[in-house]
């Protein structure tokens, strides 16, 4: 049997169940008047007065110049002063750069244009030894960009980017005593600043909004504009946090690398505030404190990611260095809606729970078909997880693998007759599955447990999925029992369905099958060994893989319990418990 079976989507409809509802899937689309101002937008770019609208007083200095609170990568900064830029696995010589290489992901351009990759030279130079290398390269994006607003550089959330990272990092980009250089970047940075007064509202929802809003308000405090601007830069703000966030908080888009990648932003808006010498908006900060909470959630026990929505674990510095940036403590948030992952906690264990259907259509092309899997930690020690993505570098990924990876058997949970509890499109968009979830949560003395239900196969199998995760209070015992329930009357005396539990387990950890082939004995390299058990069905040992905080692909092995469930419905017990 292959890692990951290649499913037949099917697009379905849901039978919508009376009762209590505690999720429900936004499945909305981008709106025609959305994709009308769009497509306006890039046809403006090619009109002669494209660069007309932008003209604007250049400022003779900046007025201050933020600490960028994120501190960089000094490995790659270092790589980048040998001459090459790296973003992931991915790499170009700086030596005849290409800002329009067609061969860069996306991703990767994004880093380029932003002027991201100032932060990891900072964090290998001084600004005596890194400065003649970054003018350089700005010297050749002026050339490039500055008198040719191209639609791709001036992109509104790259210039947003931009304006932070340039601020923070004038001192490697402005020390030259070249005037007509100086004059040069602080006219098209002016220039760039009144661009997104205009266009800031006219990208995508999300991240992309959210950072063209952030530059407008760092243009504010640190270039020019004062309080008219600022004014209308924190209005635009609010307005994208709150199209792009829950209440509780979390994305949209439920991807935890995205949610660090806001927490992040938000931390370097907050020391622009600073810099500025004004306090942060009380509504910014609160709206900061609900992000890190949220973030934070989706951390396993290593304080990395959980591997969800295409992402992957990143690292524990990155995650730690983006919550210190944001001068919040917060705990994490343990009972999420619409961010999702319900948090459970046992001395050093930790389980992150998908308690909520994928995300709406609108929210991102990476969306997966994970609805009730689960991720476990043993103090530091991964057991079972995800096998994760590559993103923010999913452009290094095959496009069948990254397709693959948003499978529901790519995820620790149970699919039904072989298919994707939220059916992918060929085309990569989700289709029909699940559109609501029940969650239930208790917290005792004897344990904390989480049961959640959905609807996925309602309509096309007639059956619903519950499961229900115990964790003992000292974190040695992890029961969980998946039910399979009839909720379509027509079909209870259809065929059997075959179904398949998955627990994918993270590299390095070496499994066994008892002698009565019901167990597996798990041995964790430098941790404790773990027995797993299971009272039904036949289990066996596959081959799995697992994307590292990198997006490599790593090998590893998953448990897999599979059979068939009578048309009535049925129930599969299993458990982990520590050995010894």
């Amino acid at each position: 049997m292959s890692l990951i079976e290649r499913i037949e989507s099917e697009d379905g409809d849901q039978q919508i169940e009376p009762g209590k509802r505690l999720i429900r899937a936004d499945d909305t689309g981008v709106r025609l008047a959305e994709r009308i101002v769009y497509g306006l937008q890039r046809l403006a770019w090619r009109m002669p007065f494209a660069t007309v609208r932008l003209k604007s007083r250049a400022p003779l200095k900046l007025l201050a110049v933020p600490k960028d609170p994120v501190a960089g990568d000094k490995a790659i900064g270092e790589a980048l002063l040998q001459g090459r830029m790296v973003y992931g696995s991915e790499s170009v010589a700086v030596e005849g750069l290409d800002f329009d290489d067609p061969g860069l992901s996306s991703a990767f351009a994004d880093h380029l244009h932003s002027f991201a990759w100032l932060r990891d030279l900072a964090a290998a130079a001084t600004r005596e030894k890194g400065a003649r290398l970054a003018e350089r390269i700005t010297r050749h994006w002026l050339d490039t960009y500055s008198l040719r607003p191209d639609e791709d550089a001036w992109r509104p959330d790259r210039w947003g980017r931009r304006i932070l990272f340039w601020t923070s990092y004038a001192p490697y980009i402005l020390s030259s005593r070249d005037m007509v250089y100086r004059a040069t970047l602080l006219n098209t940075l002016a220039r760039g600043a009144r661009h997104l007064e205009n266009f800031a509202d006219k990208v995508p929802p999300g991240l992309p909004r959210i950072s063209a809003w952030a530059g407008v308000i760092a243009s504010a405090v640190v270039v020019q504009g004062g309080p008219a601007r600022l004014s209308y830069g924190q209005a635009g703000l609010y307005r994208s946090l709150s199209a792009a966030l829950h209440d509780d908080g979390g994305l949209i888009s439920r991807s935890p690398v995205e949610q660090l990648q806001l927490v992040e932003l938000l931390g370097q808006l907050r020391t622009v505030y600073y810099s500025g010498r004004r306090e942060i908006p009380e509504r910014l900060a609160d709206l900061l404190s609900s992000t890190v909470a949220a973030l934070l959630a989706a951390t396993l026990g290593d304080e990395a990611l959980s591997s969800w929505q295409g992402g992957n674990m990143m690292s524990r510095r990155r995650v730690a260095a983006a919550v210190e940036a944001s001068g919040v403590q917060s705990r994490p948030l343990r009972q999420a809606r619409g961010w999702g992952y319900q948090r459970l906690t046992a001395k050093n264990n930790v389980i992150v729970f998908d308690g909520a259907p994928p995300p709406a259509r609108r929210a991102g092309a990476g969306s997966c078909a994970s609805t009730l899997a689960f991720e476990f930690s043993d103090g530091a020690n991964r057991i079972v997880v995800n096998c994760g993505g590559a993103d923010p570098w999913a452009g290094t990924l095959s496009p069948q693998l990254g397709q693959l990876l948003r499978y529901t058997a790519a995820h620790s949970t149970l699919t039904l007759g072989d298919r994707n509890s939220t059916a992918i499109l060929p085309g990569g968009a989700l289709g029909r599955g699940v559109s609501q979830v029940e969650v239930l949560r208790d917290e005792g003395a004897d344990g904390n447990s989480v049961e959640g239900s959905h609807d996925g196969y309602v309509r096309r199998l007639g059956l619903r999925h519950e499961r229900k995760l115990i964790l003992s209070a000292d974190g040695s015992e992890l029961k969980g029992q998946d039910n399979l329930w009839s909720a379509n009357k027509r079909r209870r005396r259809g065929e059997p369905v075959p179904f398949a539990a998955r627990f994918h387990l993270a590299p390095g950890i070496e499994v066994a099958i008892t002698a009565d082939g019901q167990g597996a004995l798990l041995r964790i390299r430098g941790g404790n060994a773990w027995q797993f058990r299971c009272h039904e069905g036949t289990l066996a040992i596959e081959d799995s893989l697992w994307l590292d905080g990198a997006g490599v692909p790593q090998s590893s092995s998953q448990l897999v319990i599979t059979g068939e469930c009578p048309p009535a419905g049925m129930t599969l017990g299993w458990q982990f418990r520590r050995a010894g």
